[in-house]
């Protein structure tokens, strides 16, 4: 199964100095778990910081080069069709640069694929893939994909391979003039301000994962606590 892994110009928070992420090198260590090859993609001006993935074990490195600033996004969606790839992995988000998260999401739009955030193992099945998300509390959800994914690791997922020296300059950095698609769908002219708006109470409550779980409960008992829970965070009277 051939696997692509999204890279970011990130550095490190504290020396500055260009690197991946551990949220990328952890979708390194989930891609590596199906098997087959990892190939690196990454669309910026510097490679040295996703070139370093190559030694915890990235097959290949593709730089699609660009000036600083550019948009990664037509650019990377091109080249994953190019390569006829269906399964693609991102951190969470690269660190010391615009820091949004939004590569991966937006990617999936573009391309036409479903995306899974949240990411902590990855079994592969035939030529499917069955993604474990991870749920607040603990909890975990299994998700079956059979079409082209893109996954985005969680911090949960399983730990970096350790760096080897010799494995990055072993590695291949394949350097590309980047191609983009303006027509591609999705992507808005410019950005829209909106004003700030409080969430909703019961979705707060989620997010800082508060509330009682119940694991194959009566229906007369879930009722009951959905009924409950409603009504503490006043969504029904």
């Amino acid at each position: 199964m051939r696997v692509a892994l999204l890279l970011s110009a990130s550095r490190h928070p504290v020396s500055g100095r260009p690197m991946p992420t551990r949220g990328e090198l952890q979708a390194l260590a989930l891609a590596r778990s199906l098997g087959g090859e990892v190939t690196g993609f990454f669309a910026g001006a510097d490679p040295t910081g996703p070139a370093r993935a190559l030694g915890h074990g990235l097959d290949r490195l593709v730089h699609l080069a660009l000036p600083e600033g550019t948009d990664p996004v037509p650019a990377l969606t091109y080249a994953l069709r190019a390569e006829g790839l269906a399964l693609a992995l991102a951190g969470p988000r690269s660190v010391g640069g615009d820091e949004t998260g939004l590569v991966p999401y937006w990617l999936a739009e573009w391309l036409g694929w479903e995306i899974a955030g949240g990411a902590v193992a990855l079994t592969r099945t035939g030529d499917n893939v069955e993604v474990t998300e991870a749920l607040p509390r603990g909890a975990r959800r299994v998700l079956a994909a059979s079409g082209p994914l893109m996954v985005v690791a969680h911090a949960g997922a399983p730990a970096p391979a350790p760096y080897a020296y010799a494995r990055e300059r072993r590695g291949r950095v394949e350097r590309r003039e980047a191609n983009s698609m303006p027509d591609a769908p999705g992507m808005p002219d410019g950005v829209e301000e909106r004003p700030l708006r409080r969430r909703a109470p019961i979705v707060a409550d989620a997010a800082r994962g508060a509330g009682t779980r119940l694991v194959a409960p009566a229906p007369e008992e879930a009722a009951r606590a959905i009924l409950a829970e409603l009504r503490r965070v006043r969504a029904i009277p």
